[in-house]
């Protein structure tokens, strides 16, 4: 069952990415209303606001293109302890931000599925696998790395933290994928991660992808973390990101994954990423990332409100 109390953690994160704007994004959902959003669904919703890491330091790596490894290794550390200190008090929402904050979160969470005896699946909904290494980039952009991490692919060992609860590839779903580096997919095809690109969905349709995943976490007794990038979605519907790749899901597909999430009982923490208001149209994105979360929590087709833009 998903808890009731939601718990708001700002990550203004933008080391990650190569351009600016993603450090705005948590005021930008907090300004498209997800506390009321959330507190009309019944919830108890405590924002705890913008969480920082402590002191980056320097840190080479024989890869010269990589940005801000410091940085982002901090943000990993901080992040880690962060959900999973928190995912023992209610459900944390982390409000990016960046989606090289979900190395932390994922982590996290991870050690806290661990400690409950269980093991953590997540649902990774994106038009890129993030499954890069410090050695693969060549664009050096640290938004690209944290499922490699995470699932504790080589090269990470001394310059991000230790990972003592790596979530295991094949409790990976990645659905939406449409942009994927060549050796992203080597590590897709051989590392056991279960996948279905915009072309699964379809010919198959999004109900048949998340229903048999979601089968597979109730029959393991897992838990699951949801980690939904806003270039999930088509550009048409959410233009405020900054890797734009057309194609994406639709409204409606959206809201229907979202919907059949909430109705399986099993998520207990979610990460909503890559959202940059520099880049958006009078806050339509923020609105429909909003709108998304409130459905994952419960929010039926009645109950949403009619927005003009």
């Amino acid at each position: 069952m998903i808890d009731k109390r939601c718990i708001l953690i700002g990550v203004p994160v933008q080391e990650g990415t190569g351009r600016l704007g993603c450090d705005m994004g948590p005021s930008a959902f907090r300004a498209a209303g997800i506390v009321p959003a959330l507190a009309d669904l019944g919830f108890e919703v405590v924002d705890r606001g913008n969480v920082l890491p402590g002191a980056s330091s320097v840190i080479t790596h024989p890869n010269p293109v990589l940005k801000h490894l410091g940085a982002v290794a901090a943000w990993t550390e901080m992040l880690a302890d962060t959900a999973y200190q928190v995912s023992g008090e209610g459900l944390p929402i982390f409000l990016g931000g960046d989606h090289s904050l979900s190395a932390g979160t994922m982590t996290g969470m991870s050690r806290r599925a661990s400690r409950e005896g269980r093991d953590l699946f997540v649902l990774w909904l994106d038009s890129h696998p993030d499954l890069h290494t410090l050695d693969s980039t060549t664009s050096g952009n640290l938004h690209g790395v944290p499922m490699a991490y995470a699932t504790g692919q080589p090269g990470f060992a001394g310059f991000f933290p230790p990972l003592p609860h790596p979530v295991r590839p094949e409790n990976v779903c990645m659905i939406g994928l449409r942009s994927v580096d060549p050796a992203e997919g080597m590590r897709l095809r051989e590392g056991g991660f279960e996948v279905h690109d915009m072309r699964a969905i379809d010919e198959n349709g999004i109900v048949s992808l998340i229903a048999g995943f979601l089968r597979r976490v109730t029959a393991a007794n897992g838990m699951l973390h949801v980690s939904l990038d806003v270039d999930f979605l088509d550009p048409g519907i959410a233009p405020g990101v900054g890797t734009t790749v057309p194609g994406g899901a639709t409204f409606r597909e959206a809201h229907l994954a979202m919907e059949m999430l909430h109705d399986s009982g099993l998520v207990r923490s979610l990460d909503l990423v890559e959202l940059n208001p520099f880049l958006d149209e009078r806050g339509r994105t923020a609105i429909l990332m909003v709108d998304l979360a409130a459905s994952l929590m419960g929010r039926r087709v009645l109950d949403r409100p009619t927005r003009s833009f």
